[in-house]
């Protein structure tokens, strides 16, 4: 087994497109240095600006696999996209944390694609109170952060699950970022104002995909944020479609 890179685990939905889900995050582990694994979540269809169906994976396959990969392989980080429902979730940490307690998650709580296509189950939100907790980052766009805020569920896991709201939806400060960590709040700027960025079909699960890859390379979560905005930036200033270049 090859140990001159960490493995880091992504659990999400393929997209054929290449811009969002497993393939986008296998692109960005290659990218830094990280040995990638996947679990597929979902089967779709869409392009980078529709999608058009999507088929869950059945839950025991989905855990089948991750306890296969992490008995074989040890996992220093897992990102975590789209998710059915809450108990998917709870399922998933739950085999993760058996496998290895240690590990890292970071969870990008995709609720609707920029397209309004639904994706996690709304009516189940009030039950990831006790999961989050076992949680260490969690990355919404500010739309996500308000809805999962309405179930007071940050107040319950405030002291274990760190939160980085995302700044490309914001109508003021756009692509300013907030890490809310053991009760403080962080202001991750932009690193250079004076660039273009252009919208990216993905651009969540890239950034996402690239935190957990910073964690499993030693770096706090801070760190990792701070490191992640500075590979997502590149993304979304690489070309002017929806379909971002990895560098």
């Amino acid at each position: 087994m090859q140990t001159e890179r960490p493995f880091v685990m992504s659990i999400a939905g393929y997209d054929p497109s290449g811009g969002a889900g497993l393939l986008a995050d296998i692109k960005t582990f290659e990218q830094l240095k990280v040995q990638g694994l996947g679990v597929c979540m979902a089967m779709t269809l869409q392009t980078e600006s529709q999608c058009l169906s999507l088929n869950w994976q059945p839950l025991e396959e989905i855990l089948k696999s991750i306890d296969i990969l992490m008995k074989n392989y040890h996992v220093e980080a897992i990102k975590i996209g789209v998710v059915k429902d809450a108990e998917f979730l709870t399922e998933i940490v739950k085999t993760i944390k058996y496998n290895n307690p240690e590990a890292k998650i970071v969870w990008d709580p995709v609720l609707k694609s920029t397209s309004d296509f639904s994706f996690f189950d709304l009516n189940t939100i009030s039950e990831l109170g006790n999961v989050l907790k076992q949680i260490d980052l969690i990355t919404p766009n500010y739309n996500e952060y308000e809805i999962l805020q309405k179930f007071n569920l940050f107040k319950n896991a405030r002291n274990s699950c760190s939160i980085l709201i995302k700044g490309g939806h914001r109508k003021d400060k756009l692509g300013t970022d907030i890490l809310m960590e053991n009760g403080k709040e962080i202001l991750i700027q932009p690193n250079d104002e004076t660039l273009v960025f252009y919208p990216k079909h993905g651009s969540g699960c890239v950034l996402s995909s690239a935190i957990a890859s910073y964690l499993a390379l030693g770096k706090n979560v801070e760190e990792a944020c701070q490191n992640g905005k500075l590979y997502i930036e590149k993304f979304l200033t690489s070309n002017p479609t929806l379909l971002g270049f990895h560098y």
